[in-house]
Parts: C-alpha cells; sequence; structure tokens
C-alpha cells in the first residue's frame, strides 16, 4: 500500500466526503446520526467549519479519497473559544493502516498553530477501540464516559470523552 497524501481537503473532496459518512452513518456506532447526510448538506457544513477558520483534511491514497478530518467548535459559547472537537472516519477498507493516526497527527499540528489549547474527542460508542486507542496514541486521556445515552441499531451506546492539550494547553493564558 502506498502512503496516505494528507492535505487540506476542498469542495470537490466533498462527494468522497459524503459517501465515507453515509457508510459510516448506515453501518457504524462512530456517529449517533441515524439519516445520512446528502451531499449539499454535507457541503454545508464543510462551509461552516471554513467560515469558521477550522481545519479540515482528507486523506488520499493513489488520489483517491480514503479518509478526511477536522475540528470545529467544541461548544459555542466564548468562553469556549480555544478549545476544539474533532472528528476523524475513514473508508471500512483502509481501517487499521495508520490513516487516521496520520489525520489526527496532522490535525493537532494545525490546531496548535492556530492556537488553540484543547482538543475534545467524543468517540460514539465505548467498544470503539479503533479510535480510542489512536487517540490515546496522540496524548489523549479519557476524561469520563457517558453510559448509554444514545440508542441505534436497537442498543443503547456509550460516548467516550478524551481531551489533550494543544501547545501551552491551561499553562498560560492565550492573547486575545
Amino acid at each position: 500500500m502506498s502512503s496516505p497524501e494528507i492535505r487540506p481537503a476542498e469542495e470537490a473532496d466533498l462527494p468522497f466526503i459524503t459517501a465515507i459518512y453515509e457508510h459510516a452513518v448506515r453501518h457504524g456506532t462512530a456517529t449517533f446520526e441515524l439519516t445520512p447526510p446528502d451531499l449539499a448538506e454535507m457541503t454545508r457544513r464543510y462551509r461552516a467549519l471554513m467560515d469558521g477558520g477550522f481545519p479540515y483534511f482528507a486523506a488520499t491514497l493513489d488520489g483517491r479519497v480514503v479518509g478526511y478530518a477536522y475540528a470545529g467548535a467544541y461548544r459555542p459559547r466564548p468562553a469556549y473559544r480555544f478549545t476544539v472537537e474533532n472528528s476523524i472516519y475513514l473508508e471500512p477498507a483502509t481501517h487499521r493502516r495508520g490513516i487516521g493516526l496520520q489525520l489526527l497527527q496532522r490535525l493537532i499540528l494545525e490546531c496548535e498553530a492556530r492556537g488553540y489549547r484543547q482538543m475534545i474527542a467524543v468517540i460514539g460508542d465505548s467498544a470503539n477501540a479503533g479510535s480510542i486507542g489512536v487517540h490515546t496514541r496522540c496524548g489523549f486521556k479519557l476524561i469520563g464516559t457517558h453510559p448509554n445515552v444514545g440508542l441505534k441499531f436497537g442498543r443503547w451506546l456509550d460516548t467516550v470523552m478524551m481531551q489533550r492539550a494543544l501547545g501551552e494547553g491551561a499553562t498560560t493564558v492565550p492573547a486575545e
């Protein structure tokens, strides 16, 4: 397998990103959405992140988008302005090949460069060992589990909360 290219996502990538996410919604528990958003909705979400100044990356293999990752606002209130939440999704055939790790590492570096101080991972399904492992390898710490907060595929699912300091973290107060 060739090495993936991790690059900023473009609108032209959105049909592939939409297909990757559709599979995750229909078959997985990483997201608690029940109906896959269409291309128009995924475009709206992408543009909102771009307009907000957040990073969004695509992973490609041989020119084909096989995964993506982005960071967005953790919460809308201004006190959270230095904290982001990450999301990472991959084509199923590319799981366990290190692409998610590379996407997350690039996302962390970019968020640090943009001055963010904390990154939160809200991982759907406490049985999602792959995502928990990738986040752990990138320095995230478990901060808690919300048991039985989502109902999907006829069963209750947990969310796992993980957190990682970015840059100076909470050791200093950032300049506005």
